[in-house]
């Protein structure tokens, strides 16, 4: 189905090169900062009583001992000195050594050691970013602050998803949704993209622009059918590195008033069930890359029960409990599981809604920043902001809200 004259090559016999991942010890306050690295923040703790912005993260202030509490700080600084190692004990650095690091003196405070961008040197300043690296954990990491730096740095390149070249597999590219993520993934230079299509295939299928492009190859695929699932995956002649799941169900109705027991049934088998079946398939073929990600799109509902949409509600509920879990799972093998929150969306399924409604092509655009920003957690338009900010701020009082 690929084309295999440009695929990579690989010795049948080889012994696989085992993929080490950076050391994974952390107390709980840096696990808080992750949780918050995950949704694209710069964050640093300050304390409750004296003010001081501190890090790294602690339990209790260095200073006074008073409460700390995290807060978004401004991200700038100014390069102090720079180091580069070139020895380490450490199986992960040891594959990836020479490793730059720096001094930096961040805006908000503290003097901090950050993971140093090829691109900048002593006295530079800097932007940093709280960047996940592949194994979850939040680092420092200095960029040049005017955004247009050497992306192909490959120190940089640990705590992203890189796209140019790369095989990916896009589950539903009949849908708007889909369409757009295959045109925005060409466009970042993708190698070969595999379009899923559903059977029975339509006489407009032919017509979409998006399978009219260079390197993208349509093919048979329903993540509800294990046999369809199988043979669509037996078919990519050669390594994937990148899945997005793009199949969604989204039907109104509610639990007593106006349900409809087949559109619930058939939410849960593609949102739940078919997203935990696509992820057992595709977790081996992941798990072999040196940058595989799975990446799916949730609907905000997913936080909190809608009385209109309460199929939909449930079964992106559980959609996103079993992605959380597959994270978890797939976090020994570095491979990344990127969650795309969004609330209605200017397609078919939304027809009957009013504005404010989310393009698809700017969902697609977030997918590929998410990527390369190796940002774990997005949220797509001002429902699906709005939605996780209050969900954050106070989960009952949401749940309460949402239906009055």
């Amino acid at each position: 189905m690929s084309d295999w004259r440009n695929r990579e090559t690989r010795d049948p016999i080889a012994r696989k090169k085992a993929r080490h991942l950076s050391p994974p010890a952390r107390s709980r306050a840096m696990h808080a900062m992750s949780a918050r690295a995950a949704q694209g923040r710069f964050v640093l703790q300050k304390c409750c009583d004296c003010g001081e912005i501190t890090y790294p993260p602690r339990d209790a202030c260095p200073v006074c001992w008073g409460e700390l509490t995290w807060q978004d700080v401004p991200a700038g600084a100014l390069v102090l000195s720079e180091t580069t190692i070139r020895v380490s004990t450490d199986l992960y650095f040891r594959d990836h050594l020479p490793w730059r690091m720096g001094k930096v003196a961040l805006d908000a405070g503290p003097v901090a050691l950050a993971h140093l961008h090829r691109d900048l040197a002593t006295h530079d300043r800097a932007e940093i970013r709280l960047m996940l690296d592949r194994g979850g954990n939040a680092a420092l990491f200095a960029v040049p602050p005017n955004g247009d730096f050497d992306m192909a740095d490959p120190q940089f390149r640990e705590f992203t998803v890189p796209l140019k070249g790369k095989t990916v597999l896009v589950t539903d590219a009949r849908s708007a949704i889909g369409q757009a993520v295959v045109t925005a993934l060409h466009k970042a230079g993708a190698g070969l993209i595999i379009a899923g299509i559903q059977a029975p295939g339509r006489q407009s299928d032919t017509q979409l622009a998006a399978l009219q492009l260079d390197n993208v190859q349509s093919m048979p695929l329903d993540i509800v059918d294990q046999v369809s699932l199988a043979e669509a995956l037996s078919k990519i002649a050669g390594p994937l590195d990148l899945v997005i799941n793009t199949a969604r169900h989204v039907r109104a109705g509610g639990v007593s008033i106006g349900s409809n027991p087949v559109e619930m049934r058939r939410a849960f088998e593609i949102s739940a069930i078919g997203m935990a079946r696509l992820a057992g398939a595709c977790a081996p073929m992941l798990a072999g890359r040196p940058h595989g990600a799975f990446v799916d799109i949730i609907s905000s509902q997913a936080l909190s029960g809608a009385a209109d949409q309460s199929a939909l509600s449930a079964a992106e509920a559980a959609r996103l409990s079993l992605l959380q879990s597959f994270r978890h799972e797939m976090r020994s093998s570095g491979v990344r599981v990127l969650s795309v929150f969004v609330g209605p969306v200017d397609d078919e399924d939304h027809q009957t809604m009013p504005p404010p409604k989310v393009a698809p092509a700017r969902i697609a655009a977030t997918i590929v920043d998410a990527l390369q920003q190796g940002r774990e957690q997005s949220c797509v338009g001002d429902v699906a902001s709005d939605a996780m900010a209050r969900w954050l701020d106070d989960p009952m009082l949401y749940a309460r809200e949402k239906n009055l």
